[in-house]
């Protein structure tokens, strides 16, 4: 086969320059009686590279309508041939209620198109305004002044072609950065003792993303020199999780983690990382915890997983496990499994509510009002007075660790 050529583009674009001018009108009973076809004119504004002019008959440009309306153009006061344009005309309700008398060109664009003018002097505009009589008993006349908005549209076409140069950009990497950044310790100045392990970070990162760490290294009663904190409430592994998540945004990679890719497993980890999550008012982090859970609910984790979001106030993620729960087909092998035992132990009060979301049989309305109410519903720890202390990362003094 023969070379070909690539398929070439271009793009015809038509837009509008716009601009506004005010013509404020003082003394209007003064300019009444100039005569049919006498103006006032607005000081000379420009707009999309052509001058334009305001012209305000009070006494009507036309003499054959006997001074029984005011008259407003617009008017091209530069040199031009063939300009388009869009116009409005305001007449401001001076009450404040914004009740203006608008005659816009705008709103007809489609209608008839732009309005061509053809050389300088040309106008647009109404001969028949607003009927003078109503006009002097209205509200757009104030301490016998009135006001006038004028915007024009001037219509620009060009012609766009493919580019023939471009400069591609990369993918932010800020995540990868940071994560370089915590795992060569590099400019770290805390300490924690989790378990068997340590992980060295920094405060300032910490405390960017947790208003708990925040707390506990520069709050009223946080200590800025702490240098090492033991941690009680959390498993190593969910520890080094959440740090990760909090230097790279970035849901943690089970197996990276863990070193297996188990959905019992996982289904673990996202739950113990839940709860530390929300011991850390990592917010973002347990959502997460929370969408992952849902997508791997099943009769085997329904259990420990609703018991979690009762204990962690997780409303969507309860409402999900107590329809699935209440779903015939899976009550009785989840009322066999480890999981609702359990349930009974630490959130027996969870069984009426499952009873309940069972009587409601096939309605999945409630289940739908709710996800309405509790849209976005994630509920952060509120700091203990005592603050922060350097023997523990939990200044709330809960404890996380459950039974899964």
């Amino acid at each position: 086969m023969g070379n070909s050529e690539k398929d070439s583009t271009s793009k015809s674009i038509n837009e509008t320059v716009n601009g506004s001018h005010q013509f404020t009108v003082k003394g209007y009973s003064l300019a009444k009686g100039m005569g049919p076809g006498k103006c006032l004119s607005s000081d000379v504004f420009t707009v999309g590279g052509y001058d334009w002019a305001i012209y305000f008959y009070p006494d009507g440009k036309n003499p054959e309508d006997g001074a029984l309306y005011v008259s407003v153009f617009i008017a091209l006061a530069s040199e031009g041939t063939d300009v388009r344009a869009l116009f409005e005309l305001t007449l401001v309700d001076q009450s404040g209620k914004g009740k203006h008398k608008v005659h816009s060109h705008f709103d007809r664009a489609l209608e008839s198109g732009p309005y061509t003018l053809k050389y300088r002097g040309s106008m647009w505009g109404y001969k028949r305004f607003f009927k003078r009589t109503s006009l002097e008993t209205s509200d757009y006349i104030k301490d016998d002044c009135l006001l006038i908005n004028c915007t024009v549209g001037v219509v620009r076409n060009r012609l766009e072609g493919p580019k023939q140069y471009s400069i591609p950009v990369p993918p932010s990497d800020m995540g990868q950065g940071l994560k370089d950044l915590l795992e060569s310790e590099i400019g770290c100045d805390i300490v924690f003792e989790v378990g068997d392990e340590t992980f060295k970070a920094h405060k300032l990162i910490l405390a960017a993303r947790s208003p708990v760490f925040r707390a506990q290294f520069y709050g009223l009663v946080g200590d800025r020199n702490l240098d090492k904190v033991v941690v009680k409430d959390v498993e190593p592994s969910i520890f080094k999780a959440m740090l990760l998540f909090i230097y790279t945004d970035k849901f943690p990679d089970v197996y990276e983690i863990t070193g297996t890719t188990s959905m019992c497993t996982t289904t673990n980890m996202v739950q113990h990382l839940l709860a530390a999550a929300d011991l850390y008012n990592v917010d973002r982090l347990k959502l997460l915890c929370e969408s992952k859970l849902c997508e791997e609910l099943n009769a085997e984790t329904v259990a420990t997983t609703l018991a979690l979001a009762e204990q962690h106030q997780c409303p969507q993620l309860k409402a999900i496990c107590l329809k699935f729960a209440a779903t015939p087909a899976n009550l009785g092998v989840i009322m066999q499994s480890e999981g609702f035992k359990h349930l009974e132990e630490s959130c027996p009060s969870l069984l009426s509510e499952l009873l309940k979301t069972l009587a409601s049989g096939d309605d999945t309305s409630s289940l739908s009002s709710n996800r309405k109410r509790s849209g976005s519903s994630i509920y952060a720890l509120d700091l203990a007075g005592d603050g922060a202390a350097a023997e523990s990362a939990n200044p709330n003094g809960r404890r996380v660790r459950r039974r899964f």
